[in-house]
């Protein structure tokens, strides 16, 4: 699965979609899906908790291993994906649609993101 163009991913394997409003969407790079196997449980922030970048907001638990979920952005949660939580396949199965994590209200520029083809680079080796 190629990654979208529009969206902006952090080197912890998040992507973040382009800010409406101020509010953007983040979730998991199908590369970072595909690494952890069948995820089956998903703990997300809470909507109006504030979250910092590159600091673990969230866990995902696979059939492999529990990884942290990284903030790629600082900002409020505004809203999560209630659908994952129930539903953690969804993580696997559509992980830039109905797979996304949460909305953040960001807090100025997101700084240190990649593009689609700079984060292509970085995981080609991996």
């Amino acid at each position: 699965m190629s990654n979208p163009q529009q969206l902006r991913y952090s080197k912890e394997h998040e992507w973040l979609s382009a800010a409406e409003d101020g509010v953007s969407t983040v979730g998991i790079t199908a590369h970072a899906a595909e690494a952890l196997g069948d995820v089956v449980y998903v703990q997300l922030p809470e909507a109006g908790e504030t979250v910092a970048a590159g600091e673990p907001c969230g866990e995902l638990e696979s059939t492999k291993s529990v990884s942290d979920l990284y903030a790629p952005v600082t900002g409020e949660i505004t809203e999560i994906n209630q659908d994952v939580v129930d539903d953690p396949s969804l993580v696997n199965s559509a992980p830039y649609e109905g797979g996304w994590l949460f909305k953040v209200k960001t807090e100025g520029e997101p700084e240190g993101l990649l593009s689609a083809d700079e984060y292509a680079s970085f995981t080609a080796g991996n």
